[in-house]
């Protein structure tokens, strides 16, 4: 297990300097990632759709959650040998989607995870996704919600800040379909046994709260049964590498 991060590097200088990036370009893939990186380390950016999207600033109610997800997500990675924990990563999804999802939890191939690779940046679909949103309204619930269901990601987790609401979705199917909470509000994965989630301790900034139910969750024997298959799996790997 790591936690990991992976900071935008910015190119060596080309010949002819590179046309800067603006909200509501429509490129490819490609030529977004090849500007961008020609871009000022301070500019962000995603291509959604095939289009540029600039976003605002983010502030202290955005940064807050985000800061509680991280403390969250992080602190089940590092009980959970075989996953790896990003935060604000470039990852590539298509030719027309390359974004920076808040968090994102995932199996590497040679713990049985399938459909991602890991290098310089993700590339492919990872298997948890947690976007904090400002509103319901926002295009995470939107182009970023079918983007990620036609893509493969196993499950997707939007933190509405406005609303003080999460919707944390799971694929069936090749469609997302909402995670219910349990009678003491508790939402856990299908994916990922022992993550669980209590809406109210994230919204009530109570860090201690959320890594108590979080701790319930790793204690769950699923969760160990979890870290078997991924250590198995891993064996797996190694053995046929070596044949």
């Amino acid at each position: 297990m790591s936690i990991a991060t992976q900071p935008r590097s910015k190119s060596p200088p080309t010949e002819r300097e590179l046309p800067a990036l603006n909200a509501g370009d429509h490129l490819d893939q490609t030529t977004f990632h090849r500007r961008y990186e020609s871009m000022p380390s301070k500019f962000h950016a995603e291509l959604v759709q095939g289009v540029v999207i600039v976003p605002s600033p983010a502030g202290c109610p955005h940064g807050g959650s985000h800061g509680r997800i991280l403390v969250w997500l992080g602190g089940y990675s590092m009980s959970t040998p075989g996953t790896v924990f990003f935060d604000n990563t470039t990852t590539i999804l298509d030719d027309h989607n390359e974004y920076q999802p808040d968090a994102q939890l995932v199996i590497p191939p040679e713990y049985g995870g399938q459909g991602v690779k890991l290098g310089k940046y993700v590339e492919g679909a990872p298997q948890l996704v947690v976007e904090v949103a400002a509103t319901s309204e926002a295009y995470d619930l939107f182009e970023k919600f079918e983007v990620y269901q036609q893509t493969g990601v196993q499950e997707y987790l939007i933190v509405l800040v406005r609303e003080q609401e999460v919707r944390w979705f799971h694929r069936k199917d090749g469609k997302f379909e909402l995670l219910a909470a349990d009678a003491g509000g508790v939402i856990r994965s299908a994916m990922f046994p022992g993550l669980w989630l209590d809406a109210i301790s994230l919204f009530a900034g109570n860090p201690a709260s959320l890594l108590t139910t979080l701790q319930a969750g790793l204690a769950d024997p699923a969760h160990a049964e979890f870290v078997q298959r991924l250590t198995a799996a891993r064996q797996a790997f190694e053995s046929k590498s070596a044949s």
